[in-house]
């Protein structure tokens, strides 16, 4: 952008530098050749009075052999045919002078001429011809139209300075307002864009720290309204441990207390979550087969009480995907959970990952009897009664790791729901 300012304000410096200096050009040639005429004029004026009052021949052709200079040749042309001064050959132009008795000046070779007639009565009309060399007429114009363009070219330069330090005063506060914000993208909520540039960009970057901080305080009440929440869970949850302990059946006991250490893990992973710093896991990893093969090692003795067979089709090494492990395990978690609570028992189900060269894919189906309305991905929309939370946990966390949540029909003719997930990025 400040070299584009540069080059336009060169460009319209050139333009404008242009339409005064040629007009002004042109008017200092027509000066100069003005100014020789007029100096030739009154030379011939002057021999006029000379010719009019001295009578010695002699005398006037002392006077007219002393007129002139290297930028004006005199010559007279007498009636009687004497040519003093400058030797010359009377032309159609003197003989124009003589019958007209009207001065005047025409150009001729090499320069231009001026023939002032001098009528003395009965000795006949002379002509006085005054004579400037094409040097004289131009005298002065190269010089100054090389001033004139040297002024050009400084207006020129000084016009591209000047807009390239307005170009800076602008630019650099908007590198440093875009430069803030890809900070804050990236969770550094601290930053803030110092004051600087004109008035609008600086009143752009007040309004971003205005909203950088606003952000902040809305964070920090959310992770403390979590981490309270969280923190109150663990008393109904030891009640739920002295409960299960209280039963006689083992397997029952068992079962209870795994199912509330899970629900204590979840609460402790909450407050975590909830303490951990902004700027902390900005670049999020973790093993989508790993976490796969625990999720559903976990749902597994439902599963077999239910009645359910599944396929569980992973690849044999650590397949890394750009989102937090305890982000991609509540996905997990809730489509596992989706088809527990929304087909009959006795359905069985496939969950599967997929590795490829720019992420993963993640797909669970079952062959119950699919999803009719595919809204059941917006937050709170729900087909069965329940919350309408679990799809779109998935779709937040596919989005946040750069991929996407797709509902299809799977080959049974039940549900199938694919999840990509993009690669970390290098650190």
């Amino acid at each position: 952008m400040r070299r584009q300012l540069a080059i336009t304000a060169a460009a319209t410096t050139a333009l404008v530098t242009l339409a005064f200096v040629i007009p002004l050009g042109l008017l200092v040639r027509t000066v100069a050749e003005d100014r020789a005429r007029t100096a030739a004029q009154l030379e011939a004026q002057s021999l006029v009075a000379v010719l009019a009052t001295v009578q010695n021949p002699g005398d006037v052709a002392s006077v007219v052999s002393g007129a002139g200079n290297a930028d004006r040749r005199v010559s007279v042309f007498l009636a009687d045919g004497t040519v003093l001064g400058v030797p010359g050959v009377a032309g159609p132009e003197v003989e124009r002078a003589r019958r007209t008795k009207t001065a005047f000046s025409v150009s001729v070779t090499g320069g231009e001429a001026v023939f002032q007639p001098v009528d003395r009565a009965s000795a006949g009309v002379d002509v006085i011809e005054v004579f400037v060399p094409d040097s004289a007429l131009r005298r002065g114009v190269v010089r100054s139209w090389v001033l004139l363009g040297g002024l050009g070219l400084a207006l020129v330069v000084l016009g591209t300075a000047v807009a390239d330090w307005l170009g800076r005063s602008v630019v650099r506060p908007m590198g440093e307002l875009a430069n803030v914000a890809r900070r804050l993208s990236g969770g550094e909520l601290d930053a803030r864009v110092p004051p600087a540039g004109p008035r609008e960009v600086e009143d752009a970057g007040q309004a971003l720290n205005v909203l950088a901080s606003r952000i902040g305080d809305l964070l920090a009440a959310e992770r403390e309204g979590v981490a309270d929440l969280s923190h109150r869970l663990r008393t109904p949850l030891a009640g739920l441990r002295l409960e299960a302990e209280a039963l006689r059946d083992m397997v029952e006991r068992t079962r209870v207390q795994e199912a509330t250490d899970e629900v204590a893990r979840s609460v402790d992973r909450l407050i975590d979550e909830a303490r951990r710093p902004l700027r902390e896991n900005v670049r999020p990893s973790s093993d989508l087969v790993a976490l796969v093969r625990e999720r559903a090692g976990f749902w597994a003795p439902l599963a077999d009480d239910e009645g359910r067979t599944f396929d569980l089709v992973l690849p044999t090494g650590p397949v890394l995907v750009a989102s937090a492990s305890p982000d991609v395990a509540a996905a997990i978690d809730a489509l596992i959970g989706n088809v527990l609570a929304h087909t009959p028992e006795g359905t069985a189900f496939r969950i599967e990952v997929t590795s490829s060269a720019d992420g993963a894919r993640l797909t669970v189906s079952d062959d119950g009897p699919g999803i009719a309305d595919a809204s059941v991905v917006e937050r709170g929309v729900s087909g069965a009664g329940s919350t309408g939370l679990g799809l779109d946990i998935v779709r937040r966390t596919a989005e946040a790791a750069g991929g996407r949540l797709q509902l299809r029909r799977a080959p049974g003719g039940g549900a199938l729901v694919e999840v990509s997930l993009g690669r970390p990025t290098a650190p």
